[in-house]
């Protein structure tokens, strides 16, 4: 219809946050910004119901001049690779309203303004076409999360708030030097699309891949550079973790997906068995930290590091199986990794203690809250019928069809993974009854429910049938990996 379907997504939330301003009342504010990221959803699935997925070209495209001396535009699009994304963030951003109801009853109305600008500065990053643009949205997003996590984190926030803002921004700033080398060795713009069709020498290409490694490697985060990721996640308010856990480690993989593949291919190739080997290092480095801990929320966390080292996996494979499973599982990470830091938060506000050995006989306690705690474990193992399995299956397959040393060890990071989280799940649901917990737990209420199901549903739907999910990549993965082999044959 000629609507600017992706600037009315992108800035509905500032809208949103603009209007909560000048609200009173903190249940006002509530209720809101509630509003605002149900209809941004709408959007968003209005979005998915119109895209073509028989192309991998931009989708709901809009440009116009910015700063035309530079060559600046506002410039939006989506392709198969980004339009599952920009539906997850804004599914996650009502989930995290009603994550935050009772949660956060301070400053409601700063942190609900933080949260939708958040939201939108996320969406941006997933629909600019321009990389001055997509730089900016990636840059500003670290104000609003230094801000979830250092005033309404934990006792430790302020550490928390500070080592994530000094490790992202290390990165951004190396990446703003990449995207300036970027901008003079490929013709003097910041269209990612012309810049995409630009063959680089390869040393440039060389430089810029570790630039580019380095700054998305933090937002992923791979090891050695994800210390940051604990602290962050068990200081951050549910909220917060969900946002990370959900939306932001996703952004330095699609900075591969976007720019190091299609811009880099020579680069992409020829340092692909160093990435794969960082892969399997996170995985089983993750999970082997995982299995330690008795913090039930660093356990998600550091398991976070061990599902993403599967997303890299499949992303650098470069086969069509690894790069669709991969991108596959970023979108199931979001989903039940969001869904475990919703569970923790929730037990987290009846108990006031993360510590598993203070927890036990949940089940008796609170049957639906460990029925759905019971399906989300489930998915991120994999098991089969959950979304985890057909992303991780892919990805398993591309790797080991790219180096079957790398593909040994994510099957042992899968061990661990079922490992720890069976273990959890012991603990939690089926040992014995702690003594002053289980009298104090209430099962989930109506509110609650309304956060969990949609996640509980996406998890059985790609489980059960992934088709639709697949079908929207598809394509896009095919023309990246022709772009990557056409002119990805090394130096």
């Amino acid at each position: 219809m000629g609507l600017p379907l992706l600037s009315f997504i992108i800035f509905t939330p500032v809208a949103g946050a603009a209007v909560l301003m000048f609200l009173r009342g903190d249940d006002a504010v509530r209720w809101t910004a509630l509003g605002v990221t149900i209809l941004d959803l709408a959007l968003c699935v209005a979005m998915l119901a119109g895209f073509d997925t028989t192309t991998h070209e931009m989708q709901f495209t809009e440009k116009r001049p910015w700063v035309p001396a530079l060559g600046i535009t506002y410039a939006l699009g989506i392709d198969g690779i980004s339009a599952l994304f920009v539906f997850l963030t804004a599914l996650l951003g009502s989930i995290c309203v009603l994550a935050s109801w009772v949660a956060i009853d301070g400053k409601v109305k700063a942190f609900m303004v933080s949260l939708l600008s958040m939201q939108a500065l996320m969406l941006g990053v997933f629909c600019a076409l321009d990389l001055f643009l997509f730089y900016v949205f990636w840059e500003a997003m670290l104000i609003p999360m230094y801000l979830i996590i250092g005033v309404w984190g934990g006792e430790g926030r302020i550490y928390a708030a500070l080592k994530f803002f000094l490790y992202t921004l290390a990165g951004s700033l190396l990446f703003l030097i990449g995207v300036i080398v970027l901008y003079f060795n490929g013709g003097e713009t910041f269209d990612i699309l012309a810049l995409t069709a630009q063959d680089l020498p390869f040393p440039v290409q060389s430089w810029l891949f570790f630039a580019f490694l380095i700054a998305f490697a933090v937002k992923v985060p791979m090891v050695p550079v994800h210390t940051w990721l604990p602290d962050a996640h068990v200081q951050a308010p549910t909220a917060g973790s969900i946002i990370l856990a959900g939306v932001l480690l996703k952004m330095g993989a699609y900075g591969f997906l976007r720019f190091s593949l299609p811009m880099l291919p020579e680069a992409s190739v020829y340092y692909s068995t160093l990435m794969l080997s960082l892969s399997a290092l996170a995985i089983v480095y993750g999970g082997l930290l995982a299995l330690a801990q008795d913090d039930l929320k660093k356990l998600v966390a550091y398991s976070s590091i061990s599902h993403m080292g599967f997303v890299t996996m499949g992303i650098f494979a470069l086969n069509l199986r690894g790069l669709q499973g991969g991108i596959l599982q970023m979108f199931n990470h979001g989903v039940t990794t969001g869904a475990l830091f919703l569970f923790v938060g929730l037990i987290y506000e009846r108990t006031h203690t993360r510590s598993i050995a203070d927890y036990g006989g949940l089940m008796k306690a609170a049957p639906v809250y460990t029925a759905f705690l019971a399906l989300f474990t489930l998915s991120s193992m994999a098991l089969p019928g959950t979304n985890s399995f057909i992303g991780e299956l892919l990805v398993l397959s591309g790797g080991f069809a790219a180096n079957l040393a790398i593909g040994a060890a994510a099957v042992l990071g899968a061990l661990l993974g079922a490992a720890y989280l069976l273990g959890m799940y012991r603990k939690v649901a089926l040992g014995a009854a702690s003594v002053g917990v289980r009298f104090k737990i209430r099962d989930v209420n109506a509110r609650e429910m309304a956060a969990i199901l949609p996640l509980a549903v996406l998890v059985l739907w790609v489980g059960l049938y992934p088709k639709p999910f697949l079908g929207i990549i598809d394509v896009s993965v095919k023309h990246l990996l022709a772009q990557v082999h056409d002119k990805g044959s090394g130096p």
